[in-house]
């Protein structure tokens, strides 16, 4: 089997693997929220935090998953995350109350980690080249899920009944993560070596060694192309975080982190406030999935011949205005689109994100980089988004201006943020290399 051939089944079956983690966070946490506030007799404050806990548990794990599968293997990670993800719906079957809603929901969290962080890391260390496509197909598959899968768990709800629904979506969880689980290999462990590339030098060197000036690091890294950061020339955890490009990167997902997961419970809410009919208000959250889905691939691949930060900010923008403009639409199709251009969004910052990270702090410790970033979106973005908006929305008697406003604010504010993460210099000091925050 030739390397492409065993890379391409590496990328279908972490595509397969984070479909049910997918569909479960942001499909079936929506579509049931209204069934939760009617059977536990809570308010949308209380249905949004089930989305905090998610998050929580995303912040609390993925550096964790990160640094731990580089020693047990990318198999058994997806596996124990598809256990995990499956089994924890028996718990929300037989919830009582909404706090076992809650439990379910930081479950799923955690098993979720196990999945994205070793499909994520795997397929850009096959395709070195193409990292931006690579990462985009794999976050396709985590966001698109939910787009399918919201009206059907919608269907299921209606015909089968909640707990009958539950069982049969945990069983499929599990069999499909384990299975797919057995085509994730990492090259080396499947007796590959890991293809370098060539390219612009990396980390302000030339290949002879010379240290480039902050103005040429600058332009080679606007390209955006997969080429700021050779394979082996990677910085340290500790190194990362002492740049400011990983501070920045870390308010913005914060920030804009927080803008796009509060649209996954807000969705059905503001439909069903306009007085649109139920199925009406799922198919908004299903326009949300749908392009947070496709924009993945899209603006993954466009980050690899136009730059990640270019990327990342126009889309911010745009859902800036998309947020803006919602309060003011009073038709499905009018805030259906409207709110495809907020998923667009939110999916071209998990594709091009994560190249972005590599592109400034290398491969070989990506996961556990990445993982901190996510600490941003776990501890921070599910109180600023969900949990802050639906109490703000329970307070205001279900004022969407006053909480659509301070989201798009978000949105302004990373769109500036996301253009100061750049790779930062390296030079040469005696034979060893030193990092050097650089704007």
């Amino acid at each position: 089997m030739t390397r492409t051939t065993r890379g391409i089944l590496v990328i279908a079956g972490s595509s397969a693997a984070i479909f049910w983690p997918g569909a479960l966070i942001f499909g079936y946490s929506g579509v049931m929220s209204p069934y939760w506030r009617e059977v536990f007799q809570v308010g949308t404050g209380a249905t949004g935090n089930v989305i905090f806990f998610i998050l929580a548990a995303v912040g609390s794990f993925m550096f964790v998953v990160g640094q731990w599968q580089e020693k047990v293997g990318t198999r058994l990670t997806i596996s124990i995350g598809a256990l995990v993800c499956g089994l924890s719906l028996f718990i929300v079957s037989y919830a009582t109350n909404i706090y076992m809603v809650y439990l379910w929901a930081f479950l799923t969290g955690m098993g979720s980690c196990f999945v994205y962080i070793p499909g994520l890391t795997v397929v850009q260390r096959w395709f070195p080249q193409k990292r931006g496509l690579v990462s985009g197909i794999v976050n396709l598959f985590f966001a698109v899920s939910a787009a399918i899968m919201a009206p059907v768990f919608s269907t299921l709800l209606k015909t089968l009944g909640y707990v009958p629904m539950n069982s049969v979506i945990a069983i499929i969880t599990v069999a499909v993560g384990i299975i797919a689980a057995q085509f994730v290999q990492t090259p080396e462990r499947a007796g590959y070596s890991v293809k370098a590339w060539a390219g612009a030098p990396a980390n302000g060197e030339t290949r002879a060694g010379i240290k480039q000036s902050s103005a040429e690091v600058k332009k080679a890294s606007s390209i955006g192309n997969g080429k700021a950061v050779r394979l082996g020339e990677s910085v340290t955890v500790r190194e990362a975080i002492r740049t400011k490009s990983f501070w920045f990167l870390w308010l913005t997902w914060a920030l804009q982190g927080a803008a796009g997961i509060a649209m996954v419970t807000l969705c059905v809410a503001f439909g069903l406030a306009r007085g649109f009919s139920i199925e009406s208000a799922v198919l908004l959250l299903t326009a949300f999935n749908l392009t947070s889905g496709l924009s993945r691939v899209l603006t993954g691949f466009l980050s690899d011949v136009v730059g990640r930060n270019r990327t990342l900010s126009l889309t911010f923008f745009a859902a800036a205005c998309a947020y803006f403009a919602l309060p003011h639409s009073n038709t499905p199709g009018t805030a259906a689109l409207l709110i495809a251009v907020i998923g667009f969004s939110f999916g071209t910052m998990f594709s091009v994100s994560a190249p972005l990270v590599s592109d400034c702090f290398g491969l070989k410790h990506f996961g556990a980089i990445f993982g901190l970033v996510f600490t941003a979106y776990g501890f921070f973005a599910g109180i600023l988004g969900p949990s802050l908006s639906g109490y703000l929305l329970d307070l205001t008697a279900g004022n969407f201006l006053l909480v659509f406003t301070y989201l798009g604010t978000f949105c302004v504010l990373s769109g500036f943020f996301i253009r100061m993460v750049v790779p930062p210099l390296r030079r040469l000091n005696e034979g060893r290399s030193v990092q050097v925050s650089e704007f």
